[in-house]
């Protein structure tokens, strides 16, 4: 069974995707909808979940820095009720403060064009999200 790694974003869903050991994320993809209307990336994860064993998913929690809930953590429980009553799937919520930040400086150092930044941007995040809890897990980089 694998995992599945969510970022959510006002109109978009990176996803990234563990291997069967759960050791390692690799990015997925990413699903692009109108504000706030999350039945397509609903229908997306469908389509992932007949095709791969997910076990889990992994969702990404917005939290402000100083640990309080801000609006976008508000719709990411939102999110996270939709995954629940569509999946019968657990869905365990991974602090993400600063995951996209971090995506966007591997890609700088990287070289990378801002247009491709941008439109990688969302499945590195889920990566980094999904390996930070992957880490955690086995008491690896994060997780000590």
């Amino acid at each position: 069974m694998k995992y599945l790694g969510l970022d959510l974003g006002t109109r978009s869903l990176g996803i990234s995707i563990s291997d069967l050991t759960k050791t390692v994320a690799t990015t997925y993809g990413v699903v692009h909808f109108d504000e706030k209307d999350y039945d397509k990336a609903i229908k997306a994860l469908a389509t992932i979940t007949e095709k791969e064993p997910i076990e889990k998913f992994i969702l990404g929690y917005p939290k402000n820095m100083n640990g309080s809930e801000g609006p976008r953590a508000l719709e990411t429980l939102e999110f996270k009720k939709l995954l629940e009553e569509n999946f019968k799937i657990e869905v365990e919520l991974q602090d993400e403060r600063l995951s996209t930040k971090e995506a966007s400086g591997y890609m700088i150092k990287a070289d990378m064009s801002r247009k491709k930044r941008k439109q990688k941007i969302d499945s590195l995040a889920a990566n980094i999200i999904l390996q930070t809890y992957l880490d955690k897990r086995k008491g690896g980089k994060y997780g000590k």
